[in-house]
């Protein structure tokens, strides 16, 4: 069967033996985009969800701060900015009082061609785009300490608005069960100082911190808890199908409005297997998301559901801008260097072996280093299976740096793993990665 797996901005042929298959791929399930996805954002925002218009709200203020994902998250900005900008100023906000904040996290600013590229020219050179900076410790407000210990640095050109409004897209998250709503917040604009303690061991191991996982989830409960601390009046969030067309939009109160999104994407994105298989080949959702190691971790989160323990993930990632932060690679030289990777992974154990007993540096530890969250989460997935990796954005060595074997083609990949698993071994295949929602039915 020949598959085209979301890889960078071109995809990726791949053929796969069909008699080894145990379906058809797992897919997004079919969900119509709205005729006149325009239109539906801005009914949308004039008859909200749990909360009065934006229109009400923003009378009377001076000052009011959007912030919209980064390059890494493809929100349709060029829909959604356009319809609050008309509103915010139709309702007396003046233009030189709103603020388009890039919900940056801790990942590198979108300036120049990629800011265009993120919220489009007219957005671009008519309202004043901003970018959060993570480690900038005088750009955010100090909000408080939570119940849970994490101080809660929210950046000041949010929290001192008149009037807080958050966009974003709602999909599949590896810790925080769903991303949009309260995670443009926390983490998408909070200080380094809250980051690393919330994306720490004791949120990041607990079962519940998961992909689709959203009761009991403490990572999902605590960046809630710090999001209504910061506050926010009024949310904006999408679902898109697999071309990235808007197939639903919520407006209106940030939890509200969150969870119906929530319940429409859940049903969509879910795509079921009989069984457990051997060998899983999948996708980081391709560009923008693909573009860098740290990024290319949430597909491989997102298919453990389906691999059996000891089985072999097979993903394709462009990996066009390499491994990730400064940070992020000096970790992974450090990991490798210092042997830290033996107790997390399941390399050279038979298939069908049991997990390894999870353990890193990390563990017995609150604070997370900087960008150290994501080996955090990357050692459930070697602690469960291996690893192979398709790219052609970094080398052999570059791979083997992140514990992970490198691939001369996804279908060399996949011959190695049948071969060693034997002729009972089926393989499962995701195209668009974390994008969708893999389980094994009955389970």
């Amino acid at each position: 069967m020949k598959v085209t797996l979301d890889y960078g901005k071109t995809g990726l042929d791949v053929t796969l033996p069909d008699d080894r298959l145990v379906g058809p791929p797992l897919t997004i399930q079919p969900a119509p985009p709205l005729p006149d996805p325009a239109a539906a954002i801005g009914a949308a925002i004039a008859n909200p969800i749990g909360t009065k218009p934006l229109a009400e709200l923003a009378r009377g203020k001076q000052t009011a701060c959007i912030v919209i994902c980064d390059i890494t998250r493809p929100v349709p900005n060029k829909l959604i900015l356009p319809a609050l900008t008309k509103t915010l100023e139709d309702a007396g906000v003046p233009r030189a009082g709103i603020t388009i904040l890039i919900a940056t996290g801790l990942h590198r600013p979108n300036e120049g061609e990629e800011l265009v590229e993120l919220v489009g020219e007219y957005i671009a050179t008519t309202y004043r785009c901003v970018n959060h900076h993570g480690k900038e410790q005088d750009e955010h407000e100090y909000l408080g300490t939570t119940p849970n210990g994490v101080p809660a640095w929210i950046d000041h050109r949010y929290t001192r608005a008149e009037l807080k409004i958050t966009t974003g897209l709602i999909e599949p998250h590896l810790m925080a069960g769903y991303s949009g709503g309260r995670k443009l917040i926390c983490p998408g604009i909070a200080s380094i100082e809250t980051v690393k303690v919330w994306h720490g061991p004791r949120f990041l191991e607990h079962p519940k911190a998961d992909c689709g996982s959203v009761e009991g989830n403490p990572v999902h409960e605590e960046n809630t808890r710090i999001a209504l601390m910061a506050g926010c009046d009024f949310i904006v969030n999408v679902c898109i199908d697999g071309k990235r067309q808007v197939t639903g939009v919520w407006a209106g109160d940030m939890i509200k409005a969150w969870e119906e999104g929530v319940r429409f994407c859940r049903e969509v994105v879910k795509a079921g297997v009989p069984h457990q298989c051997d060998v899983v080949v999948t996708s980081c959702a391709g560009y923008p998301l693909d573009t860098t190691w740290y990024q290319a971790v949430k597909g491989l989160t997102g298919a453990l559901p389906i691999v059996k323990p000891g089985g072999t993930i097979v993903m394709a990632a462009s990996l066009t801008e390499g491994l990730g932060s400064p940070e992020f690679r000096e970790l992974l030289d450090d990991y490798r260097r210092n042997d830290r990777y033996a107790t997390l992974t399941v390399a050279g154990k038979p298939a069908g072996a049991p997990p390894s007993n999870r353990g890193s540096r990390s563990l017995h530890r609150d604070v997370c280093e900087m960008d150290e969250w994501q080996l955090v989460m990357f050692q459930k997935i070697l602690g469960h299976c291996r690893v192979k990796v398709f790219s052609q954005g970094l080398s052999a060595d570059a791979l083997r740096l992140c514990n992970v074997e490198p691939a001369a083609s996804v279908e060399a990949a996949v011959a190695d793993a049948l071969t060693e698993y034997g002729p009972a071994a089926r393989v499962a295949v995701i195209p668009k990665g974390p994008y969708v929602l893999p389980y094994v039915v009955g389970a």
